[in-house]
């Protein structure tokens, strides 16, 4: 099948697509481009041709993750926005031809979960990491020799063409560019969400935020919109002082210039006390406790964002607890992506929340270990990945 026919839409409907993916056979090695076969839809699926993609820090941690917790062969990806190319029995919601961005985590818009205000975990298709699709379990992918390739997430955006459950698709009908329709597929979302939905930053309140990659910036970007009187970014890398304030930062405090002084007591200073809100958006359990730390006693709220990424617990002081201090975990910045992704679609056209800055590079298809480099040396925030490049 020749590259025009593969990816002309009215040719391919109901028929496998060959096109590219790159593909991670092991642990920390260089994905790797391949032709691959992707299966029609089935039953509740629709088939997309991505149309840009983006690193996530998610997907480098589980790159990194050995054997048999890691597992490979796989197709990384998450954070993307493509259209569709064809839907399976019983899509009703989006049709051939539709922009649309796929995410994580489930929102079905029926289960009791979805429908209250309490939860954004879809108790129809709870959140895993389980390598097929959700319902059925089996892959969509295989390589030249016909073998399975893994699932990533419900999204595998490393691929010209993926397939994705219904439950894991927003359908985008503003006029928003792709590429800032990509960025509200995972990072930005959970990050703003984590700030307006998760803590609920009332104006005047004091936020100190632990990690500024793309997440941590964008809930500095909800709690400035929020009203926030004092942002504190708290980070190991001093390049990120300057480009944090973009983002709504105003104070920036590298714990390698603290001396002997726990960074809680740094905080507490600042803030009179602690802070109103913490953000802990590097995982790991360590830092999880210092934000804990430097939260405010009496009503001081710490939320955890980032995947912890040794499996470690978070130990904390009871006592703390008992004091008013709070902890709250934030999947996807308890985001329900039907809904929200739209709205913060629209905020972004109505100049309400900033998305461009947050992209710092791009690269074609073929260099996208280019954009793994450019993450892991904490170079970039954001890289887009152009499937047509």
């Amino acid at each position: 099948m020749d590259k025009e026919t593969q990816t002309n839409p009215s040719d391919t409907t109901g028929k496998p697509i060959r096109c590219k993916a790159a593909i991670c056979k092991n642990p920390e090695e260089a994905l790797v481009i391949e032709e691959i076969e992707v299966a029609p839809p089935q039953a509740w699926e629709v088939r997309i041709k991505i149309l840009c993609t983006s690193l996530c820090h998610s997907d480098v941690t589980f790159w990194k993750m050995q054997k048999p917790f890691g597992i490979f062969p796989t197709i990384f990806g998450h954070e993307a926005v493509g259209v569709v190319e064809s839907v399976g029995e019983f899509v009703e919601e989006v049709k051939k031809g539709d922009i649309v961005v796929p995410v994580f985590l489930a929102n079905c818009e029926d289960c009791k979960d979805c429908k209250s205000e309490k939860s954004n975990i879809c108790s129809k298709i709870p959140f895993s990491v389980n390598p097929g699709m959700p319902r059925s379990g089996s892959s969509r992918f295989r390589d030249s020799n016909g073998d399975v390739i893994n699932h990533f997430l419900f999204v595998s955006s490393f691929s010209e063409y993926t397939v994705v459950d219904i439950i894991h698709l927003v359908k985008i009908t503003e006029p928003i560019p792709v590429d800032k329709a990509c960025l509200l597929s995972c990072g930005i979302s959970t990050g703003v969400g984590a700030a307006t939905k998760i803590a609920k930053v009332e104006k005047g309140s004091t936020v100190a935020i632990f990690g500024l990659g793309a997440v941590g910036l964008a809930v500095a970007v909800g709690a400035r919109m929020s009203g926030a009187s004092k942002i504190i970014g708290v980070d190991l890398n001093p390049e990120k002082a300057k480009i944090a304030k973009k983002f709504g930062i105003t104070d920036f405090v590298n714990p390698k210039d603290c001396g002997e002084k726990p960074i809680g007591e740094v905080i507490a200073e600042m803030t009179e006390g602690g802070a109103d809100y913490c953000f802990e958006c590097i995982g790991l359990a360590n830092v999880m406790a210092d934000a804990f730390s430097s939260c405010r006693p009496g009503w001081g709220k710490t939320v955890i964002l980032g995947v912890e990424v040794h499996g470690a617990p978070i130990s904390v002081n009871s006592l703390e607890i008992l004091r008013g201090k709070s902890i709250a975990g934030s999947l996807f910045g308890g985001i329900k992506a039907k809904s929200d992704i739209p709205r913060l679609a629209k905020m972004y056209l109505d100049k309400e929340i900033q998305l461009d800055e947050f992209i710092t590079h791009e690269v074609g298809f073929d260099d996208i270990n280019k954009a793994f480099d450019l993450l892991l040396q904490g170079k970039s925030l954001r890289c887009l990945i152009w499937m047509d490049r």
